[in-house]
C-alpha cells in the first residue's frame, strides 16, 4: 500500500520549490538583453543619430538614441522588445524615419548601456521621465507611442497617463499574466510574477486613437489577443492583420508597411453615418 500522507507531502514540496524557483528565475527568463560598454559606439548607415544618458531619481542611466528625420513631423517614441539592446533594434528606426518622423529608442534597465535594478515599477516610472523629456521639446500632439511586443505594455501604459497623438501596438499581449499561464497553468502567477503587466487594464484609460498590429501565425502571442485587446476601446482602436506574420517577422511583411505607413501618414476623419445604413436590421425571417 502506497504512503499517501509521505506522497502529498512530497508533491506539496515538490510545488513550493518550483514557485520558488519560477519567482527567483523569472528576470532570467523573461529578459534576455544584450549589455554594451560605456564606450561602445552606435553606428547606422544612412541614419543621423544622437546618444542620451538620463539620469533617474534612484541613480539609474537611461542610455537612449534619438534617429533624426530632415524637418521632422514628429516624433515616434519607440518601446522594443525584452532581448538584446537598441544596438540591433536600431535598424528599425528607418521604418519611420523615411516617413519623415524622429524616432527615441531606450534601452529598459540592465540593457546596453543602460544601469539599474529593473523592476515594473521603476521601468514604468523610467518611461515617463524620457516622455517628459520629450514633451519638453515636442507638443504631446505630434508624439506617437509604439510598443513592441514588451514594449506594448508599457506603452500602453504611457498612453493610459498621457496625451500622445497615438498608440501603435506591435504583438502586444493581454498580459504577462496570461502569457505565463500559457506554460505553466498550475503556478499562482498572481502572487509570483513580478511583471504581470496588465495592458487590457490600461487600455482602458488611453483617449488616443489606438492602432494594433499582429500577425496570423504569431505562436508565442496568439492573433486572437489582439482581437481581444481591440473590443476594450473599440470606437478609437483598430486592428490590422498581416497574414502569415509571426512574432519576430512583421518587418518582413509588404502588407506591415503598407499599415505602417497608412497609420502614421493619415489624420483621423470622422465618418458621416447620415444616410449610411448603420440601423438597419437583417430580417431573420425567410
Amino acid at each position: 500500500m502506497p504512503n499517501w500522507g509521505y506522497i502529498v507531502v512530497l508533491l506539496i514540496l515538490a510545488y513550493v520549490v518550483i514557485s520558488a524557483l519560477v519567482y527567483l528565475l523569472q528576470d532570467y527568463l523573461m529578459f534576455k538583453p544584450e549589455k554594451l560598454p560605456k564606450d561602445f559606439l552606435f553606428q547606422y548607415e544612412h541614419q543621423e543619430i544622437e546618444e542620451y544618458n538620463v539620469e533617474t531619481r534612484d541613480g539609474a542611466i537611461i542610455n537612449g538614441l534619438r534617429f533624426k528625420a530632415q524637418q521632422p513631423k514628429g516624433i515616434v517614441f519607440y518601446l522594443k522588445g525584452n532581448s538584446k539592446s537598441i544596438k540591433g533594434w536600431g535598424k528599425f528606426a528607418v521604418d519611420f524615419t523615411r516617413h519623415g518622423y524622429d524616432v527615441l529608442m531606450v534601452d529598459y534597465r540592465g540593457f546596453g548601456k543602460s544601469t539599474g535594478r529593473r523592476t515594473q515599477k521603476a521601468i514604468k516610472r523610467d518611461m515617463q521621465v524620457i516622455y517628459n523629456k520629450i514633451k519638453e521639446n515636442v507638443d504631446e500632439k505630434y508624439i506617437i507611442l509604439y510598443g513592441r511586443s514588451l514594449g506594448s505594455g508599457f506603452a500602453a501604459k504611457l498612453a493610459s497617463m498621457n496625451n500622445p497623438r497615438m498608440l501603435i501596438l506591435d504583438a502586444p499581449y493581454y498580459s504577462l499574466s496570461k502569457v505565463a499561464k500559457k506554460y505553466i497553468p498550475f503556478m499562482p502567477l498572481s502572487i509570483l510574477l513580478k511583471f504581470p503587466m496588465p495592458t487590457y487594464k490600461w487600455l482602458q484609460y488611453v483617449n488616443c486613437p489606438i492602432h494594433i498590429i499582429h500577425g496570423t501565425d504569431d505562436k508565442l502571442i496568439p492573433y486572437k489577443t489582439s482581437v481581444k485587446l481591440s473590443k476594450i476601446k473599440p470606437t478609437t482602436t483598430t486592428l490590422y492583420t498581416v497574414i502569415g506574420g509571426g512574432h519576430k517577422n512583421l518587418n518582413t511583411f509588404e502588407s506591415y508597411h503598407k499599415m505602417l505607413s497608412e497609420i502614421i501618414t493619415k489624420r483621423p476623419t470622422k465618418v458621416d453615418l447620415k444616410g449610411s445604413s448603420i440601423h438597419v436590421k437583417h430580417n431573420l425571417k425567410v
